[in-house]
């Protein structure tokens, strides 16, 4: 009898403990305050650029680039760190743009495994592929290019967004579920 109650009391322990992981960035689980996030994220290297409604703004290098910009965002009334975003640093050419989100697409795969979801396509006429079509409908907003990866501890997405008629950038976007979750409630107690 003492086993069986011992095996329980493992199991049931080791289900709140792994319930409590949170997903990870830079090595940081996504979890605390949007200060001691920020903190957190200051000691493994990246530069403070400022706070504003609810999101640290830091730059830095991440997954061998130069330069990334890193949103850490909590809603305010609600200050728990529930996701991060990386905007890599803007590119000028569509073969430039896609091809590093293709190298980031495919160190995701390692690591996470095969995408839940990715849909990659341009919903207006783009020609030929020239630059300037590809640049003018990124700039209309006349694609979908991204990719979501699911792990037991949150989602991972990947995208391609443009920030002009000439230039876009890949995101990348950590959602850590136990802190999601976290928001989604504080914003249904507004409801």
């Amino acid at each position: 009898m003492k086993k069986i109650f011992y095996f329980l009391f493992a199991m049931t322990l080791f289900f709140t403990v792994s319930a409590q992981e949170h997903l990870k960035f830079k090595g940081v689980p996504i979890d605390g305050t949007l200060k001691n996030y920020t903190n957190a994220m200051i000691n493994a290297g990246f530069q403070y650029e400022g706070t504003q409604d609810g999101v640290a703004v830091l730059s830095g290098d991440f997954a061998g680039y130069k330069g990334c910009i890193v949103g850490v965002s909590t809603l305010q009334n609600c200050d728990v760190v529930s996701w991060i975003a990386v905007i890599f640093p803007e590119k000028d050419t569509w073969i430039s743009v896609l091809g590093d989100y293709e190298h980031l697409k495919d160190m995701l795969t390692e690591k996470y495994g095969n995408p839940q979801k990715s849909k990659e396509e341009f919903t207006g006429y783009i020609g030929d592929y020239d630059n300037g079509m590809v640049m003018h409908a990124l700039s209309k907003d006349e694609y979908v290019w991204f990719t979501s990866f699911s792990t037991e501890l949150g989602e991972i997405e990947l995208s391609i967004i443009s920030s002009d008629y000439s230039k876009a950038s890949v995101r990348l976007r950590y959602y850590d579920k136990i802190n999601s979750e976290k928001v989604r409630e504080a914003a249904m107690d507004d409801l």
